[in-house]
């Protein structure tokens, strides 16, 4: 992808995340992306052949890019240096959150914040899979993977939700 198709890409995403900050997403038409991102029809067509095909790239890129870097052990942002922490991927993850990369909080706190949640949960349970329930097989054998999975998972997002709720100020050491 050129530079200009990257400029095109970041224009219509920002006009889909500010679009999606005043209303839902089933209200949101093409037009209004268009509108906001100042582009044609044929050039949003020639990067996203629904508004769904975007939502899910505006996804992917978003969680795509906290939980892979969340799984790079030498990402580690100052906060944890010692790679067999299960609780150093979480404050990765919530370093990321906290710096609001990409505006995802407003995304996840949002009118349409359940579709956001989704992909953001179907995005740890990857991360939970490979970080925690893979290396610590042996001691949870009684349980069902995707049980483990789901219950991490679904344990961090209603955290994020509840942190974002309250806006309770929690630093990533506590």
């Amino acid at each position: 992808m050129d530079r200009r198709q990257q400029k095109t890409r970041e224009a219509i995403f920002h006009a889909f995340s500010t679009l999606l900050e005043k209303k839902s997403y089933n209200h949101i038409t093409v037009q209004e992306i268009l509108d906001t991102a100042n582009i044609g029809r044929s050039t949003f067509y020639a990067h996203f052949e629904t508004k769904d095909e975007l939502l899910n790239a505006v996804c992917k890129e978003l969680f795509g890019h906290i939980i892979d870097s969340a799984m790079d052990k030498t990402h580690i942002h100052g906060l944890y240096s010692n790679e067999e922490m299960p609780q150093s991927v979480f404050c990765h993850l919530l370093q990321h959150l906290q710096e609001n990369d990409n505006n995802i909080l407003g995304l996840l706190s949002c009118e349409s914040s359940e579709i956001f949640l989704r992909y953001f949960k179907d995005s740890l349970n990857e991360l939970v899979q490979t970080q925690f329930v893979n290396h610590n097989r042996k001691r949870n054998q009684d349980l069902p993977q995707e049980f483990l999975v789901n219950h991490i998972s679904g344990s961090f997002v209603e955290m994020v939700l509840w942190w974002l709720k309250d806006k309770k100020n929690i630093h990533q050491k506590n």
